[in-house]
């Protein structure tokens, strides 16, 4: 019997080792499979550089999940702008390249700074004397932002151009929470921390109301120059003002009526347009597209025409883009372990000379938030230049981040301040007894079981949590006043969890200049010393093994085409992302990182919600 045991031990082993095997090479023949680089494609001469704004333009692309890649859920395509930004500029040096054929069809938008940022390098491009041509079916706010800068806009007869301007409708929870008899135990500080209010209002609060009208009003007033400076002809606010009796009292198609308002030069469909192009640029030699002009996709020209690995002086920049978080995250998210070791991993590097940490985020941990802060310090001690850039949104968390920098770069259309701090603690022990369960137990201090958010919280708790919500502000408050060389008491006014653009900002001097990534790269080349344009070497987090195995498959959706297809997403990503907060705060104990009115005025990247355990809630540390 012990030897048939013996035997039986031995075949099981033999089989594990053979399945073992199996798995080894089938997951090495597969990685062989997808590392196979496809060849470098050609770049014909006098070739269009087409650039198709599929999706959503970010600072920083969210890493797929696996289940993503093979093709199991919906997914948003992403564009990077420093990719982008980069590519533009190589091809208006590019002899090659004679022009940009822009096709905005599918272009879900992106946050204000990064379109100023692709609109600047249209701009050196055209400054070449080279030209820009946009097409798409039908226009919103971001796309006719960037076809602003062509030469040419066209449009497809059956679309139109629907210019709205920021603001809309946020979601608003009370009345319903009161049905659940559920309640909400918020604890703030400052007058504006509006991303409490949809739990404790049905409608926004006077202060919160006039703040984001504030902003709004100094995001349109950037956005209508920035339109103005390239269309110099083109009154956006008195044609948006006249549209209505436009439309009512003419017998023209929309895409007609856009012509005539000089919002657009010519109306064409997507065949007429690339049959024109072909007629001035010649044929393409495309397998893949037979009888197309002659062009390039601008991500196999950054794949043909993109710098070989150098080395030498660089400047390193890291991205914090997204949620906030403690611990590790993927790209698109910001862990605070995750970015401040790529800092460490910057400051191991002989080369890099500088530090620019990137900012594209709403808020979140106040831990995390001040582990980055402290690495950022860190790198300043070892005499690093660090420059912190803000992108679309840089508010709450992500300015308390931008405290560790010797200079904040900013645009005057980001979104920015917030500096407040708030908790958001749901209590269930009304809609317990409506089902008629009660609650007991023993305590042995009065901070036994708390918080409890089925009995509810006591007295001693709320003081608590209260000063803990307080103790954060101060150390806020502390932060910025030190880092801009104000008093707290200049700081306080300019608080109080209020959001402001970076036109405000700059006047209260929460920053210190105007400058996209590329601006505050180059400032922090020159502080170190770097002649020239200085090398830039972007420090991202690996891939896990899984994701990078998959990540040659074809995945996600096609975009809806026309404009009023595109709004309907938008606003779902928007509302999507609202009530998923709201629902991270029905989960259980939380403390929220969001900042509402952040919401309101960028297209948010795919993100986990922010959920703490009870056991953590009293020392979770986190910013609005």
């Amino acid at each position: 019997m012990q030897f048939l045991k013996g035997v039986w031990g031995f075949l099981v082993g033999v089989k594990d080792a053979l399945v073992l095997v199996f798995m080894l090479l089938l997951f090495g023949a597969l990685w062989a499979s997808f590392s196979m680089r496809a060849p470098i494609a050609n770049v014909p001469d006098g070739a269009a550089l087409h650039i198709e704004m599929d999706g959503l333009l970010v600072d920083q692309a969210s890493e797929p999940t696996p289940l993503a890649l093979l093709g199991g859920e919906e997914v948003v395509p992403e564009i990077e702008t420093l990719t982008l930004v980069k590519t533009i500029d190589r091809a208006a040096e590019d002899p090659a390249i004679s022009r940009i054929t822009l096709d905005l069809d599918s272009f879900l938008g992106g946050g204000l700074a990064n379109l100023e940022s692709v609109g600047a390098a249209l701009d050196r491009f055209k400054a070449k004397k080279k030209t820009v041509e946009a097409w798409a079916t039908a226009y919103g706010d971001d796309g006719y932002y960037l076809a602003s800068h062509a030469n040419s806009i066209a449009l497809d007869p059956m679309g139109a151009v629907v210019l709205t301007g920021p603001g809309g409708s946020n979601l608003y929870f009370k009345d319903a929470l009161d049905k659940l008899k559920v309640n909400v135990e918020v604890f703030r500080v400052g007058t504006y921390k509006s991303f409490v209010e949809p739990f404790t209002r049905s409608e926004a609060s006077p202060e919160a109301k006039a703040a984001d009208q504030q902003l709004a009003d100094d995001l349109w007033a950037s956005w209508r120059s920035g339109v103005q400076r390239q269309r110099q002809e083109l009154d956006v606010a008195a044609l948006l003002e006249s549209w209505p009796q436009r439309v009512a009292g003419a017998n023209q198609s929309q895409a007609e009526l856009a012509k005539g308002a000089g919002l657009v030069d010519e109306v064409i469909s997507r065949n007429g347009w690339a049959a024109r192009l072909k007629t001035q640029l010649g044929e393409g030699d495309d397998p893949d597209r037979p009888g197309d002009f002659k062009r390039i996709d601008f991500r196999d020209y950054w794949a043909a025409r993109k710098p070989a690995n150098q080395s030498g002086p660089a400047v390193a920049v890291v991205h914090v883009a997204g949620s906030i978080v403690d611990g590790e995250a993927p790209s698109g998210a910001a862990g605070g372990d995750t970015i401040s070791q790529l800092i460490e991993d910057a400051l191991a590097d002989s080369d890099v000379k500088a530090l620019v940490v990137r900012v594209d985020s709403g808020g979140g941990s106040a831990t995390a938030s001040e582990q980055i802060r402290l690495a950022m310090e860190e790198a300043r001690a070892k005499k690093l230049p660090v420059i912190a850039s803000f992108g679309p949104v840089a508010a709450s968390g992500g300015y308390w981040i931008g405290t560790g920098a010797d200079s904040i770069f900013a645009s005057p259309a980001t979104i920015t301040g917030s500096i407040g701090v708030f908790g958001v603690i749901p209590t269930f022990q009304g809609t317990l007894q409506e089902l008629g369960i009660s609650t007991d137990g023993v305590r042995t201090t009065p901070f036994s079981g708390q918080p409890d958010i089925v009995g509810g919280l006591n007295e001693p708790a709320r003081a608590l949590i209260q000063s803990g919500v307080e103790d954060i502000y101060r150390q806020f408050l502390t932060r910025v006043s030190t880092a801009r060389k104000m008093p707290v008491a200049d700081v306080a006014p300019i608080a109080e969890g209020r959001v402001w653009s970076g036109t405000r900002a700059k006047e209260l001097k929460l920053v210190d200049q105007y400058g996209d990534l590329q601006a505050a790269v180059r400032e922090a080349g020159k502080r170190a010393g770097i002649k020239g344009e200085p090398r830039v070497k972007v420090m991202s987090p690996p891939q896990p093994f899984l994701v990078q195995l998959l990540s040659g498959l074809e995945g996600g959706s096609a975009m809806p085409k026309d404009a009023l297809a595109r709004a309907v997403m938008v606003s779902r990503l928007k509302a999507a992302a609202q009530v998923e907060a709201a629902v991270s705060v029905a989960r259980g104990p939380t403390v929220q990182a969001h900042c509402l009115t952040c919401m309101g005025y960028t297209i948010p990247s795919r993100e986990g919600p922010a959920i703490k355990s009870v056991g953590e809630v009293l020392r979770a540390r986190l910013l609005d």
